[in-house]
Parts: structure tokens; C-alpha cells; sequence
């Protein structure tokens, strides 16, 4: 039996700060590099054979931490960035509230209906990361059993919603905690959650 499992990076400067990070390269804090160092030593007993990343810093750099760890390749891939906000990229939660904030009631109310000057929809962001799965699942065929992927709160979210044939409306219901792990089972007839924004082993530290 296949499983996917999908880790959030760790935390990241901009999160501190509550900056929107989209697609800006971000580096981890402190805080964030030991939550990957538990995050790894989580899935020393996972049996994962193969780790795909998103290629920004701080997703990134959270898989080569795991990876070191637990003795296992990462490989990069554009497929599972951080969706494009576009022009709320670097912006404040304040910021948007006075200079968008019809826009990110929307994003909070309603965030597949969301069109924003130079951003993805979550519909794009859904269908770029399920290309990334597919290419995943064709290229290793029965190789791999326990794949691991660290990317970010939206990508995951519509991974996840993707993969069990859960509608985008429902994107607004779901969050994730930073190196939060969940894990989607193949099964014979489907595919199963389960796992979901799991965070015992930093809540343990």
C-alpha cells in the first residue's frame, strides 16, 4: 500500500511576522529549523524512501533537515511551491485589510472565487500540484511505498482535497500547522486521510 505523507515546512521569518509569502524565498527561524529537526526525528521509523520538496528556502531547506536525519534524498520540484498571491506578496495582514480588504474577506469567506492582479487561483494551484503527484506516482510506479512531500499550507490543502475528490469549497474549512504531518493511504478501491495536521512531535518538545 502506497502513502503519501505531507509535511508543512518549519517556521518561517515572515510567519513571525505575519507577512503574506506566497512565492518569496523565506528563510527558516530558529524555531523553525528544530521544529524539522523533530519533525525527521518523527519519521525515523516511517520507512520513508523518497522525499520531494517544494524548491523554496523554507520548504526546502525543512525536507534537507528531515533528510539528513533520516538518511533519505530530497529532490526539488516547482509543482509543490507556495501558491502566487501576487501583488499581497510581502504584505501585512494590516496591510491587506486596508489596501484589499474586499479581496481578503473574499480569500477568508470564499477562496476559490478569489482572482487577484498576478496570483494563482486555488483551481491553477490544485492543478499544478496534481501534476506534481502524477509525476510522482508515474515516474516511481511500485518503487516507492512511503513518499514524503514538504511544501505549504495551500498547496497541501488542495493536495489533499484533490487526491480524496473534495471540493474546493471546502479549502477554507482545513489548516495546517508548520511541519504539521498528514498522510493520504492508497488503497485498492480509494484513497484514505489518514493522518491530518498532526503536530504531536513538536507539541511533545
Amino acid at each position: 500500500m502506497k502513502k503519501i505523507y505531507l509535511a508543512r515546512h518549519g517556521e518561517s521569518q515572515w510567519n513571525v511576522l505575519k507577512i503574506v509569502q506566497g512565492q518569496k524565498n523565506i528563510p527558516l527561524t530558529n524555531k523553525g529549523i528544530k521544529q524539522a529537526e523533530l519533525l525527521g526525528k518523527r519519521l525515523i521509523n516511517e520507512q520513508i524512501e523518497k522525499i520531494y520538496s517544494s524548491d523554496l528556502a523554507r520548504a526546502y531547506d525543512t525536507a534537507k533537515i528531515i533528510g539528513k536525519i533520516i538518511d533519505v534524498e530530497v529532490e526539488p520540484m516547482k509543482e509543490f511551491r507556495e501558491i502566487n498571491f501576487g501583488v499581497w506578496e510581502g504584505l501585512s495582514k494590516n496591510e491587506l485589510l486596508t489596501k484589499y480588504r474586499t479581496e481578503y474577506e473574499k480569500w477568508l469567506k470564499n477562496p476559490k472565487d478569489l482572482i487577484l492582479e498576478g496570483a494563482e487561483t486555488l483551481a491553477e494551484l490544485q492543478e499544478r500540484a496534481l501534476e506534481g503527484i502524477n509525476k510522482i506516482i508515474n515516474l516511481n510506479g511500485d518503487r516507492y511505498n512511503n513518499i514524503l512531500i514538504v511544501s505549504h499550507s495551500a498547496t497541501i490543502k488542495v493536495i489533499i482535497l484533490g487526491l480524496l475528490g473534495i471540493s474546493l469549497n471546502n479549502f477554507k474549512n482545513l489548516t495546517l500547522g508548520n511541519v504539521s504531518l498528514s498522510i493520504i493511504e492508497y488503497r485498492n478501491y480509494n484513497k484514505v486521510l489518514k493522518l491530518f495536521n498532526n503536530t504531536d512531535h513538536v507539541d511533545l518538545d
